[in-house]
């Protein structure tokens, strides 16, 4: 079993998806919408009466999927969530170079709580999206650290 994509509930579907696309060189790969009203779709997300757009993103086989709901509304979330609140924290992408990917990010807007941290066998930092979604840039200094990942 593998993770085949993350979702974000945003309030600007083109913002987030210009983010996602000049940052880390996401590709839109689908568009999709729904009215109101449709049942199947309802009894899936679990919102009675939900209507969206949506867009699908990749690059390479990470996949990210976009939504902005028209109904219900919204809640927005709080800019700038602890990443200790309960839900999903963060989505993180394994670069080469995080000092330097966080300085191209940085010159597209984004915002750090940090500079690059490095441990033994880590480098990492933590920044935020338009929307306030923290994402975490990391390399893994070593391949077969625990936590690294190959495709298959």
């Amino acid at each position: 079993m593998r993770i085949h994509h993350t979702a974000i509930s945003t309030p600007d579907l083109a913002r987030l998806v210009g983010f996602y696309e000049q940052t880390f060189g996401f590709k839109v790969v689908r568009e999709f919408a729904w009215p109101r009203g449709v049942a199947m779709i309802n009894a899936v997300i679990g919102l009675p009466d939900c209507a969206a757009k949506a867009v699908m993103l990749r690059r390479g086989d990470s996949m990210l999927e976009l939504f902005e709901f028209s109904h219900p509304t919204p809640k927005p979330h709080a800019q700038g969530r602890p990443a200790c609140d309960h839900g999903f924290t963060h989505i993180c992408f394994l670069v080469d170079d995080v000092a330097t990917e966080q300085a191209r990010c940085e010159a597209l807007g984004m915002r750090f709580h940090s500079m690059t941290q490095t441990t033994e066998d880590l480098t990492f930092t933590y920044g935020r999206d338009p929307d306030g979604n923290l994402i975490e840039l990391l390399r893994i200094h070593e391949a077969d650290h625990p936590f690294a990942v190959t495709a298959g």
